[in-house]
């Protein structure tokens, strides 16, 4: 495929709850485009991690203010997986950690730190030429994309992937365990008051219980009309 004109280039936006497949596809897509691939949620994971680390709780606003005053956050554009910078460290596993991916949800509903990582995304995402992923970037970030999709699947196929993928780490959940988990988030990231999680109105739904990484990534390139 030729490289698009910088004129020529969009902004793709890919929504959905946790294990719909989203990011893995978005990865894939970014690829086959010869895009930049955003993992929205590892910035949000970073700032979990920076207030683990400093051990603030969530409800203490004036240290999380001065916190995302001084945090940083950056973005190394890289396949498979971007790398993630927290201050100059590459925490890019570090975030990966379930108790990070908790503390992610509940910080992301935050207006002050939900504000401070919209406006970096939205910077990231100037040039356009970007696959962002994430539960709001059709909606808030960039709620005039060229392309949105939502993705979804059953709530048991998304926590089998999860189990899988928790095993794969040493983990010893059981798969009620995972699914509990995956329901709560579920309804956390739709019932916060700020930036919830819901479709788009103009975003197409894509349902992944049945497809393959291979078979959804095919399926947008000919929802978008770009070939390989």
């Amino acid at each position: 495929m030729e490289k698009n004109k910088k004129n020529d280039k969009f902004i793709i936006a890919i929504d959905g709850p946790a294990s719909s497949g989203k990011s893995t596809t978005a990865k894939e897509l970014a690829k086959r485009l010869e895009y930049v691939y955003l993992d929205t949620g590892a910035m949000y994971r970073a700032c979990g991690l920076e207030a683990y680390r400093q051990k603030i709780s969530l409800d203490d606003i004036p240290k999380l203010t001065k916190m995302m005053q001084n945090i940083k956050v950056e973005i190394k554009y890289s396949l498979p997986n971007n790398i993630v910078l927290l201050n100059g460290e590459d925490v890019s596993l570090a975030i990966r950690e379930p108790h990070i991916g908790k503390l992610a949800s509940d910080i992301s509903a935050i207006g002050l730190v939900r504000a401070g990582m919209t406006d970096l995304q939205r910077k990231l995402g100037e040039n356009k030429g970007i696959v962002m992923d994430g539960r709001d970037i059709g909606t808030v970030v960039f709620p005039n994309a060229e392309y949105k999709f939502f993705m979804v699947a059953d709530l048991d196929e998304r926590a089998h992937r999860r189990f899988l993928e928790e095993q794969e780490k040493g983990s010893t959940k059981t798969f009620a365990e995972v699914k509990d988990e995956l329901a709560q988030r579920d309804y956390n990231d739709s019932h916060r008051d700020i930036a919830p999680l819901k479709q788009a109105e103009d975003a197409i739904l894509i349902d992944s219980t049945h497809l393959t990484i291979s078979e959804q990534v095919e399926k947008i390139i000919e929802l978008i009309g770009k070939r390989k």
